[in-house]
């Protein structure tokens, strides 16, 4: 079997258990390897040998690639190399041979985040501007208050938003092309603050097109053919975080003549931010407000591990200010 048939089996097995976001993660990662088989001749996965799997490793080191980037990668090879396994298509036990490199905690969690210093400004801003219950306040400001994943926010539906009980519902949906990352056990109802959900009926009475999917839903954020894509979701939430939609740009742009103020431009601004940047930040602002972890793991739906790895940005100084703030004054030496 050639490295190519292989991959298209091993992608249309795992698609009845993965979103397809995920799956596209995963094809994007071994086109990689069976594009490298291909250039070395490695006609058949029979080939495939500790030593191969160990110069793919290397090719894709010398590369550049940041170790988060290669780390998973060689995850994702892994997991197929037991798919290969499994099926007799290679020898036993070389999937152990997969090395995985580890990746130091510090870079695990250097990312980009939305600072709580920035985001709560904006948003004070939009409530106070012609802008408030525009599409891009509602976006930004729910975002930030649920800590949800873009594909979360892309799922909702008017029917989700209960404005007697102030909160908003997040459910799989993956027959109608709304699927959430962690599927049924993504689904969860998040508690809204009186002026998020104010800010909510304010953009559904106002703003928001009136308009279906295909599915003959009505989505909670809407585009002129019905519900956006996640690259258009992504465009307008680089766009909701424009430093210059409060201020001065501080990158000495004008704001007519800014390039990245286009929809295929918007992410290269320095200073916007995607949903994910949104995400990390909100969660990192859950935590500093004292949130306490399991209520916080709950509402973005993420395990409480993980958000201590990978989400949680506070630096030394901030852990150190949330470890005094609650108990301090029972230290005091009388």
């Amino acid at each position: 079997m050639t490295p190519r048939k292989a991959w298209q089996r091993y992608l249309d097995g795992r698609r009845t258990e993965i979103t397809d976001e995920s799956a596209a993660t995963y094809h994007y990662r071994l086109k990689l390897f069976v594009e490298w088989c291909e250039n070395s001749e490695i006609e058949t996965v029979s080939e495939l040998s500790g030593w191969i799997l160990d110069q793919y490793e290397s090719f894709r080191s010398g590369q550049g690639v940041a170790a988060t980037t290669l780390h998973n990668e060689m995850e994702t090879l892994q997991s197929f190399i037991e798919y290969l396994e499994r099926i007799e298509a290679v020898d036993d036990g070389l999937a152990d041979r997969v090395n995985i490199p580890e990746v130091p905690d510090d870079e695990k969690s250097r990312e980009t985040k939305l600072a709580a210093d920035r985001a709560l400004p904006l948003i004070r801003y939009y409530h106070s501007s012609e802008q408030a219950g525009s599409r891009n306040h509602v976006l930004l400001e729910v975002a930030w208050h649920t800590g949800a994943r873009l594909g979360g926010i892309r799922s909702l539906d008017l029917r989700d938003i209960n404005a007697s009980e102030q909160s908003i519902e997040f459910v799989h949906r993956p027959e109608t092309d709304t699927p959430l990352k962690n599927k049924r056990y993504g689904e969860r109802i998040v508690a809204l603050r009186d002026g998020v959900a104010k800010t909510l009926r304010q953009y559904i009475q106002s703003d928001r097109w009136d308009k279906h999917d295909e599915h003959g839903r009505q989505p909670l954020f809407t585009s002129l053919q019905g519900r956006p894509s996640t690259n258009t979701l992504r465009a307008w939430m680089y766009a909701a975080t424009f430093p210059c939609v409060r201020g001065s740009c501080p990158h000495g742009h004008e704001p007519e003549t800014c390039k990245f103020r286009s929809h295929t431009h918007a992410s290269k601004c320095p200073s916007a931010r995607s949903p994910h940047h949104v995400r990390t930040g909100s969660i990192t602002w859950h935590q500093d407000r004292g949130v306490p972890r399991e209520v916080t793991a709950e509402r973005v739906n993420a395990s409480q591990d993980v958000i201590d790895r990978y989400y949680d940005k506070a630096t030394k100084r901030e852990r150190m200010e949330l470890r005094r703030r609650p108990h301090l004054e029972k230290l005091e030496i009388e």
